[in-house]
C-alpha cells in the first residue's frame, strides 16, 4: 500500500515537471515548433517517461489549459452570489481575471493560441470538447452577474445575455493582449487594469440604460 502511494506520488510529480517544462516551451516557441523530444529534454526525463504520463504533445497542451481553467473556476464559481451590486461584481470579476493572467503570462499566450488556432492543434474531439467546456465554465460567470443585475432591476432587460457576456470577455482578452507583452513592465499592470475598468464602465452604463 505504501509502495503504491509512493509510485502514485512520483508519477504525479513527474507529470507536473513535464507540464511546467512544456508550458515554458510552448510559450517560447509556439505549439507547432515544440516536439515531445524537446519537452523530454527540458523536463530532464526520458521520452518514454512522457508517454507513460501523456498520450501526445496535444494532450500535454490540453492538460495545461484544462487544469488552469479548473483552478480559475474554483476561485470564481460562486462569485455571482456575493453580496454586492452587479456592477461591482463585474468590475471585481474583471480584476480577478486580469490578475490571473498577469500572474502567468505564459498561460495567457497558450490560451490565445488555442482560441485562434484551434484547427491547427490536432486535438482529439474529447480534448477539444473539454477545453471548450472548461473555458465556458469561466466565461458563464459573466452571464450570471448580468442576470443578477437584471433580476434586481440594476440593469435593463436585454435580449441576448450570452452575446453581452462574449463581448465583455472579448474586451478583457483584447486589452490584455494589447499590453501584456509590450510597454514598460512597471506600468503595464496598472495600464491594463485602468483600461479594463474604463472599458467595462462603458458596458455597465449600457446595461443600465
Amino acid at each position: 500500500m505504501i509502495f503504491e502511494e509512493k509510485r502514485k506520488k512520483e508519477k504525479e510529480n513527474r507529470k507536473n515537471t513535464i507540464l511546467r517544462a512544456a508550458r515554458r516551451l510552448f510559450f517560447d516557441r509556439g505549439f507547432k515548433s515544440v516536439t515531445v523530444d524537446n519537452i523530454a529534454a527540458k523536463s530532464e526525463v526520458s521520452k518514454g517517461s512522457i508517454y507513460l504520463c501523456f498520450e501526445s504533445k496535444e494532450e500535454i497542451y490540453a492538460q495545461i489549459l484544462i487544469s488552469d481553467n479548473i483552478a480559475l473556476y474554483e476561485r470564481i464559481k460562486n462569485f455571482s452570489a456575493t453580496e454586492a451590486s452587479a456592477s461591482q461584481l463585474l468590475l471585481e470579476f474583471a480584476r480577478i481575471y486580469v490578475d490571473y493572467f498577469l500572474n502567468d503570462n505564459e498561460l495567457f499566450r497558450i490560451l490565445m493560441t488555442f482560441m485562434m488556432q484551434t484547427g491547427q492543434m490536432n486535438l482529439t474531439e474529447k480534448q477539444n470538447t473539454e477545453l471548450i467546456r472548461s473555458t465556458n465554465e469561466n466565461i458563464k460567470i459573466i452571464s450570471e452577474i448580468i442576470k443578477k443585475g437584471i433580476d434586481s432591476g440594476e440593469f435593463a432587460p436585454i435580449g441576448n445575455i450570452r452575446q453581452m457576456q462574449n463581448a465583455i470577455w472579448g474586451m478583457l482578452n483584447g486589452v490584455i493582449s494589447l499590453y501584456v507583452f509590450t510597454g514598460n513592465p512597471t506600468k503595464r499592470t496598472e495600464r491594463i487594469h485602468s483600461t479594463v475598468r474604463d472599458s467595462l464602465n462603458v458596458f455597465i452604463e449600457g446595461l443600465k440604460a
